[in-house]
């Protein structure tokens, strides 16, 4: 019997992971920031998507989770425009992907020594590509980053 070969393993964060889903997409952008409170203060925030989820999100109204099967979602959103869609993804501590029709929605959070980095990405997908529309993304990715911020402060105060 032969002795299989021995290869290098490592393991990525999940904001790491982030940006290489988004590198490998045309048009998407990835926004980050540090913050000081814990991964699990800041996941509580960040992985409640019935909740939270639309107080951060700029476009976002509601979203509902309608189906679990361990790690993996289905969810219908609805958008402060009063669009629909349904989202396929994945939902874990750390990490969240969700695929609809036309968006794309990433988000990471990863313990670091001075508090948690936390990040972004998404936008409008181009009908039949794995690309997302660039225009605005960065803008709402900040948007959606200060809003963050202001929701994990609040949670802090009260």
């Amino acid at each position: 019997m032969t002795a299989e070969p021995m290869w290098p393993a490592s393991e990525i964060d999940d904001v790491r992971r982030l940006r290489v889903m988004a590198a490998a997409i045309p048009g998407a952008r990835v926004s980050e920031r540090l913050v000081s409170a814990g991964l699990t203060e800041v996941w509580a925030v960040m992985g409640d998507l019935e909740g939270e989820f639309g107080r951060f999100q700029p476009d976002m109204r509601r979203l509902r989770i309608s189906r679990v099967e361990g790690e993996r979602i289905e969810a219908v959103a609805r958008s402060r425009y009063g669009m629909r869609a349904r989202f396929d993804g994945v939902l874990r501590p750390g990490w969240c992907w969700l695929q609809s029709r036309f968006l794309i929605i990433g988000m990471a959070a990863a313990a670091e020594r001075d508090g948690t980095r936390i990040a972004l990405t998404g936008g409008v997908r181009v009908p039949g590509r794995a690309a997302i529309v660039p225009v605005g993304t960065r803008r709402e990715l900040h948007r959606a980053l200060n809003r963050l911020e202001g929701a994990l402060r609040d949670r802090h105060d009260s």
